[in-house]
């Protein structure tokens, strides 16, 4: 299980997987329009966070969760894209549990959508977008520990070269 948990072709599964989320959670962000992205980031009630700000927040946030997935999709600056994505879901989920334990009631927004929603099923609507994180950022964590993955364009200097499935690393020379 050890060697399955380490091995490139889970790294890939976790890069590919969380560019996935990435792109689908930044993309269907991105498509909404303004409104809905400042009561989405507005229903989180931030102490001294201004309309203005929440606008700004709700066209880089999204940005962002899309340049991440572009570079985890191809395989470039994986181990910081992956600790960017690890610190991102360390956000996502205290937002979530700071309105949680504040009492309110809201759509996290995650992928669109967002604001203030109705009571029924709060707690477990919130212990699923907690533990959902937490499963993303287990992710992260594991590709910032070891980044090396098949098929990414970003050759790990000191590492094998796996970048391809069939291409096992050259066997060390010594040196005289």
């Amino acid at each position: 299980m050890r060697k399955l948990w380490w091995s490139p072709w889970t790294a890939t599964f976790a890069r590919v997987g969380l560019a996935g989320i990435l792109a689908w959670a930044g993309l269907a962000k991105l498509l909404e329009d303004q409104g809905t992205r400042r009561r989405a980031i507005l229903a989180y009630r931030i102490p001294g966070l201004s309309v203005d700000l929440a606008d700004i927040l709700g066209l880089l946030l999204p940005a962002g969760e899309v340049l991440l997935a572009a570079a985890l999709l191809v395989g470039i600056g994986v181990r910081v894209s992956a600790l960017l994505t690890g610190v991102l879901m360390a956000g996502f989920i205290i937002g979530i549990i700071s309105v949680w334990v504040r009492g309110y009631s809201i759509d996290c927004g995650c992928f669109g959508g967002g604001g203030d929603v109705s009571e029924a099923g709060r707690h477990a609507r919130y212990t699923q977008e907690v533990l959902r994180d937490l499963l993303f950022m287990a992710a992260a964590v594991r590709l910032w520990l070891h980044p090396r993955s098949a098929w990414a364009l970003q050759a790990h200097p000191g590492l094998p070269d796996y970048s391809s499935p069939t291409t096992a690393p050259a066997p060390a020379v010594p040196s005289r």
